[in-house]
C-alpha cells in the first residue's frame, strides 16, 4: 500500500510535467471534434478527483457506503470546460491530493480493506479505489501524450 500511496502523491507533479512548455494552442488543440483537448483533460481529471476524494473518504468513514459515479461526458459538455481556469483546477487537484496525505499516512491495513459499493459495478476495497485513482491519472497522461503527438503530426502536414 505504501508504494500506491507514493504513486498517488505524484499525480500532480506528473500532470505538471506532461504540460511543461506547451503553448496555449497546444493545450486547446482537439485531435478530433469528439475528442478532448489537453485543457479539457486536465479539467476532467480534477472533476474526477473531486468526486473520488469524497468516495474515498466515505469508504473510510462509513460502513459499506453506496458510491455513485458521475457522467464525465455530461460534465465536459455542460459545465463549459473550455471556459474554466486550468491553473485553478490544477491547484485544486494538488490540494485534493495533498488533503488526503495525512489520512493515507496513517492508514491501517484494516482500513485499506474497507469496502464501498457501486450499484452498477459492485464492491471495491479502499485499496482498489486508490489503484483506480492512480490508473486514472496514468491513463489521462497517456491521452495527453496522444493529443500532443496529434498536434505535432498535424503541424507537420501544414
Amino acid at each position: 500500500m505504501k508504494d500506491l500511496i507514493k504513486e498517488y502523491a505524484l499525480g500532480y507533479a506528473m500532470l505538471r510535467d506532461a504540460i511543461e512548455g506547451l503553448t496555449e494552442e497546444e493545450l486547446r488543440f482537439k485531435p478530433a471534434p469528439d475528442k478532448w483537448s489537453i485543457h479539457q483533460i486536465l479539467i476532467h481529471v480534477t472533476d474526477s478527483e473531486i468526486s473520488s476524494t469524497s468516495r474515498l473518504k466515505k469508504v473510510l468513514a462509513e460502513d459499506e457506503p453506496t458510491l455513485k459515479s458521475f457522467d464525465q461526458d455530461a460534465w465536459a459538455s455542460n459545465l463549459g470546460y473550455d471556459l474554466l481556469d486550468r491553473e485553478q483546477y490544477l491547484l485544486l487537484f494538488k490540494m485534493l491530493r495533498s488533503s488526503m496525505q495525512t489520512i493515507l499516512d496513517n492508514l491501517t491495513s484494516e482500513q485499506s480493506e474497507r469496502v464501498g459499493v457501486y450499484i452498477d459495478q459492485g464492491r471495491f476495497t479502499f485499496k482498489q479505489l486508490m489503484e483506480f485513482r492512480v490508473e486514472h491519472v496514468c491513463n489521462h497522461l497517456a491521452q495527453i501524450e496522444r493529443v500532443k503527438k496529434a498536434y505535432h503530426d498535424e503541424a507537420k502536414e501544414t
